[in-house]
């Protein structure tokens, strides 16, 4: 357990214990030496206690907290802006991309997010050009429908800021680079075509990331909801067998989903055992 902070015995932190709990902040109160002292299951717990503490708790956002959901922060945007800053960035991103190839229906835009360039023939390339080197990113941006933007962008925000209110805005930025890299380049390769886009592979690598992450050292932020990492795991089971498609729902990149994955569960296994480490010699 954490010391997150410690108050006088006359100050009621009623109302302050039960924001916590609405934002889904474990934790525990003792008294101790004629303090309250408020406890925690780990440091990133700490530091959010400390932070709503220090800010205050806006009146509407206390009136809201009932509806809030857990690690989602506060109503008052400023405050979420502060703790999430990455996350609402690409989100912000993806809506652009979307509304600049109108949702991948401009084959004169789409060329601008493609892995490989287009060339005057309207041809793609057969070899990257690396000295375009942000079209090894791009491609997570671009999104083929309505469905298809709103189904990665709410997962995007799912994940994202759990990760980013855990580990900072570097961390989240450093992720999803990396999984869009290896998932794009993965995708490229075996499939042989560039036509292809969004933010699954990324998704996936930050799915596999929380959830090796938090077997390994749990914590607040990558307790993801019951039933989370099955239902992305029984949708990538569907996507392979061939049935979306079969279905109507467009191709789908196969190869970014299970690199993405595999890449996140990699990186989840070696932070959460870094972390458990740190953990073990503190005990």
């Amino acid at each position: 357990m954490y010391r997150a902070l410690q108050c006088s015995l006359d100050e009621d932190l009623s109302r302050f214990t039960h924001f916590l709990r609405s934002r889904g902040v474990v934790h525990r109160i003792t008294e101790e030496d004629g303090k309250q002292v408020i406890w925690t299951h780990d440091e990133a717990g700490a530091q959010i206690v400390q932070a709503f503490y220090a800010e205050g708790i806006p009146d509407q956002a206390f009136d809201s907290a009932e509806n809030a959901s857990p690690a989602a922060g506060s109503s008052n945007w400023p405050l979420v802006w502060r703790r999430i800053p990455v996350t609402l960035i690409v989100l912000a991103l993806t809506g652009v991309v979307a509304l600049l190839t109108g949702m991948g229906s401009r084959p004169e835009t789409i060329g601008l997010f493609t892995f490989v360039p287009v060339d005057a023939n309207g041809y793609f390339s057969s070899e990257m050009d690396l000295s375009q080197w942000w079209r090894l990113v791009a491609p997570i941006f671009l999104h083929f429908g309505l469905m298809h933007l709103a189904f990665n962008s709410l997962w995007y925000w799912e994940l994202g800021r759990r990760i980013e209110m855990r580990s900072g805005g570097l961390w989240l930025l450093g992720l999803t680079l990396l999984f869009a890299l290896i998932s794009n380049t993965a995708q490229w390769w075996v499939s042989g075509h560039a036509l292809f886009g969004g933010l699954s592979g990324v998704l996936y690598g930050l799915l596999g990331y929380c959830w090796l992450y938090q077997w390994l050292a749990p914590n607040v932020h990558f307790a993801l909801p019951k039933g989370v990492v099955v239902l992305m795991l029984v949708w990538l089971a569907l996507c392979l067998s061939g049935l979306i498609t079969m279905l109507g729902f467009g191709a789908i990149a196969n190869t970014a989903h299970v690199s993405g994955l595999l890449a996140g569960c990699a990186v989840g296994l070696a932070a959460g055992g870094l972390e458990r480490a740190r953990r073990g010699r503190q005990e």
